[in-house]
């Protein structure tokens, strides 16, 4: 099976723009972009192929291949990572058996979320997708009910039914529970990885719909495989100590920053 990561990266980001060029700073003192961080995450994955940055951005173009990563211009009409995943598979000759949406503002991923995320698509032919979900502990859930507070948009939870298919994302926390939780106490909420596998008729297929109502209210691209009767499985992955979260909001730079002196990672 021929496996294609691709790193989409958009600098005209509506929350947050210029994001994958933003400097994060390692245990060591050292800076590399957030797209570096990325595409330095994808590289680590096993059983991989290839891996592409995928933008139609000049300055992620140049900033990707000044570090080595191979690059694939996309059009500026690509309205989320799917769709620029979907055109960037096609100009590569749409041969692969599986791709895979590495987000670039996901620089903690751990290269086992992926394996594992590639196994259970490969084993499970029920599902034209799937994504990873992590257990939260409290901190993290205690960190998603905070940001909610706030105002802010932080992470995406999501529920899934006895075969592990998705019912349903979204960036409110999910399911409710009134319970209140210590840092290390296990959670009933799932946080949703934000990687996706795809088989290649899914992703050609994704192009074709129009935005569904509940895409357009939740900002979540999965949410119109969901909405036109295609399954996603969630792939329940381990954290094996290792802390993670994604590059949302501006104040998530420091947030990132402590997770990696934590962690040790450079």
């Amino acid at each position: 099976m021929s496996v294609l990561i691709v790193i989409p990266a958009r600098y005209a980001s509506t929350r947050y723009p210029g994001k994958p060029l933003v400097l994060l700073t390692g245990a060591n003192g050292q800076e590399q972009s957030l797209i570096e961080r990325s595409w330095r995450a994808a590289i680590q994955v096993r059983g991989v192929d290839r891996v592409v940055v995928a933008t139609d951005d000049h300055r992620i173009r140049e900033a990707a291949e000044g570090f080595g990563a191979e690059v694939v211009m996309t059009s500026t009409t690509c309205q989320n990572g799917t769709e620029r995943c979907a055109e960037a598979h096609a100009a590569l000759g749409g041969k692969f058996d599986m791709v895979v949406n590495l987000q670039g503002d996901a620089p903690l991923t751990p290269p086992w979320f992926v394996e594992d995320l590639i196994s259970g698509l490969d084993a499970d032919m029920a599902a034209q997708v799937a994504t990873p979900v992590l257990r939260c502990d409290g901190r993290a859930l205690n960190g998603f009910l905070a940001d909610r507070k706030d105002g802010r948009v932080g992470g995406t939870t999501a529920v899934f039914s006895r075969n592990r298919h998705a019912l349903y994302f979204s960036k409110e926390v999910i399911p409710f529970t009134s319970r209140r939780y210590e840092d290390h106490d296990e959670t009933p909420v799932f946080h949703h990885v934000g990687v996706y596998a795809y088989r290649p008729s899914a992703l050609a297929a994704y192009t074709g719909w129009s935005v569904g109502p509940l895409e357009m209210l939740e900002g979540l691209e999965q949410l119109r495989f969901l909405e036109n009767n295609h399954s996603i499985l969630c792939v329940e992955v381990e954290a094996r100590g290792r802390q993670f979260w994604e590059l949302n909001n501006p104040e998530d730079v420091a947030r990132l920053e402590t997770m990696m002196a934590e962690m040790g990672m450079e």
